[in-house]
């Protein structure tokens, strides 16, 4: 009943800018965090950002802080990723996740910490 849709990546030069978006659909949608994760080719999935659903508290791992930037609009249902200074090993399928009210603590960096997971959005970094 929940879905969650990636988009806004694609292919950018080393140094460049996007803009991911996540917009989350189904009834009575009530997320209290969402998180993006991202998969490079031959690697695992790995914790990218997260941010709590009522405080807007935005979490980073240490390989993207001060380039990436988490945000959310509540009314609107939608989470963003802008993504700054791009470098090649940035380049992956980026995927959203949300994370379902309680189910004891959250571990915002861990794939286990949520429920939904959209189908992901490429971003290429080039020379």
């Amino acid at each position: 009943q929940v879905q969650l849709v990636e988009s806004g990546g694609g292919l950018v030069q080393v140094g460049g800018s996007l803009r991911l978006s996540c917009a989350a659909s189904g009834r009575n949608f009530s997320m209290y965090a969402m998180g993006w994760f991202r998969q490079a080719l031959g690697k695992e999935r790995e914790f990218v950002a997260a941010i709590t659903w009522r405080g807007g508290r935005p979490l980073y791992a240490d390989s993207v802080k001060g380039r990436f930037t988490i945000s959310r609009d509540i009314a609107k249902i939608m989470v963003y990723l802008q993504v700054n200074s791009l470098k090649p090993e940035d380049t992956a399928d980026y995927y959203c996740a949300a994370r379902s009210p309680g189910g004891g603590s959250w571990i915002y960096y861990s794939l286990n910490g949520y429920d939904y997971w959209g189908q992901g959005t490429q971003v290429t970094v080039s020379s």
